[in-house]
């Protein structure tokens, strides 16, 4: 069955046609390691590592390529390490200790090729690696040096902006991260700054230094998947200007028609109909998560919304999840169907809802027919259920006495008023880090506090 995908650059829907059938590639970009990933993180990991298991299947397991990179040079990475008074290296470590811990609890497979950037600033062969690619651009006319920076000359390519498509004056306002005096124009972008002492840096043709942003992907994809690659995916806040900027840079340098045949960009997240943020109490972290929620459930839970669409992370979302896995799981257990031995075939009407735009909602629906029939004993049916649950990676290995949990019995209530006793004792105590803490800590449960003179009182999320 024909695989079609969402091209973000077209604005269409277009047939995936593969430049080599036997070499299928894809990048996706990663995170920047330098906290505990959120449940907005989650959301490209789990989409694209949906896209992995589908190609896997549709060409082969050993035909395609799945890079998703690390980001471990970066400015927020320097100021976290600080403000801890850990060294980097140490900070980034731990973080992207935590981060594998936490998708390969969400079900997701390894990529291919796990890069990490401060691996190709510079590397010993000088093939695709980012100062050798900055070379490339300064002498294709593409770049410049100024006070020890270099600096994207985006007048030099009259066709920049095809990706985001947004008007000159807004693209102005997105390059603009600081008033550069250097600058030839407004909206050109850094390449390589210069580092202090105390800040990471490599040696240059330009002084010592780190790469910016946008360089890091650019090196990176070259250097697994080749000048140019069939699919590059990421978050829709990517599109502009990372994306945008990878694209000039990459095109600029190997002088070629495009950087990657298709770009998909998964749309946002928010938290009960609200901006994800640390000041709204609403901030959800996956490891939060996974303390009170069964993995499978969430993986379930991003996967109701299709890809291109807002999802709105709500507790009631959960629940549901949570009501359906648990209905999918009695369906299929009368049927003797050991998830540890048995690989189930993948139902074709998966399959073929996925090679929609990976339609997931479709597919889900396709689910709940064999569901149905599956609890009215059709044993063929329990398989198909079964495959399509593995082919998703909702891990039935999983789907245990742990799915029976209610999160609001008694005994969680009782937690949650032993943790605002706590909170009112540590703001008594003027201890606001502590209190602040533990708010979050309940928001992640679903748990809204409203303080007043009389105290404070508590609702579930709706």
């Amino acid at each position: 069955m024909d695989l079609q995908l969402y091209d973000t650059l077209t604005r269409k829907k277009r047939p995936f046609v593969p430049i080599d059938p036997a070499r299928v590639r894809v990048y996706v970009c990663g995170p920047t390691v330098y906290d505990f990933a959120h449940i907005g993180n989650a959301r490209p990991v789990i989409v694209f590592d949906v896209l992995f298991r589908l190609l896997r299947h549709l060409y082969g397991a050993d035909h395609v390529t799945y890079v998703r990179n690390i980001t471990d040079v970066d400015d927020k990475i320097n100021a976290r390490a600080a403000e801890r008074g850990i060294p980097i290296r140490e900070l980034t470590e731990e973080t992207y200790k935590n981060f594998k811990e936490d998708v390969a609890a969400l079900g997701c497979l390894e990529p291919t090729f796990e890069p990490r950037a401060t691996d190709y600033v510079r590397r010993n062969d000088g093939q695709f690696d980012m100062i050798s690619l900055i070379g490339r651009l300064i002498a294709n006319g593409n770049a410049y040096v100024a006070e020890g920076n270099v600096l994207f000359d985006v007048p030099s390519m009259p066709d920049y902006g095809q990706l985001s498509k947004r008007p000159l004056d807004e693209m102005i306002a997105g390059a603009r991260v600081e008033v550069a005096p250097y600058k030839k124009d407004p909206q050109d972008f850094v390449l390589w700054k210069p580092s202090s002492a105390d800040e990471p840096g490599w040696d240059s043709p330009w002084g010592r230094g780190r790469p910016g942003w946008h360089i890091e992907c650019s090196a990176m994809s070259a250097a697994l998947l080749g000048e140019t690659f069939d699919i590059h995916g990421g978050g829709i806040d990517l599109v502009f200007p990372h994306h945008e900027n990878e694209i000039a840079q990459s095109r600029c340098a190997f002088h070629t028609k495009v950087m990657a045949n298709y770009w998909m960009h998964n749309g946002f997240l928010q938290v009960e109909g609200e901006k994800m943020a640390k000041s709204a109490g609403n901030f959800v972290t996956i490891r939060d998560l996974l303390k009170d929620w069964p993995s499978e459930v969430l993986r379930f839970n991003m996967l109701r919304t299709h890809y291109r669409q807002p999802l709105d992370w709500t507790l009631r979302g959960l629940e549901e999840s949570k009501k359906i896995i648990h209905a999918w799981a009695d369906a299929i257990a009368p049927h003797g169907i050991d998830p540890e031995e048995s690989v189930p075939k993948v139902p074709r009407s998966v399959v073929s809802a996925l090679s929609d735009d990976l339609n997931t909602p479709q597919a889900i629906t396709e689910i709940h027919g064999m569901s149905r029939a599956a609890k009215d004993g059709d044993e063929k049916a329990a398989e198909l259920l079964a495959g399509a649950a593995d082919f998703l990676g909702l891990q039935r290995t999983k789907w245990d006495a742990k799915l029976e949990k209610h999160l609001f019995d008694d005994a969680l209530n009782d937690k949650i008023d032993k943790l605002i006793a706590e909170r009112t004792a540590a703001r008594k105590a003027k201890d606001f880090k502590e209190s602040d803490r533990i708010r979050d800590e309940l928001a992640a449960m679903g748990v809204v506090l409203k303080d007043s003179k009389d105290g404070t009182t508590w609702e579930i999320a709706r």
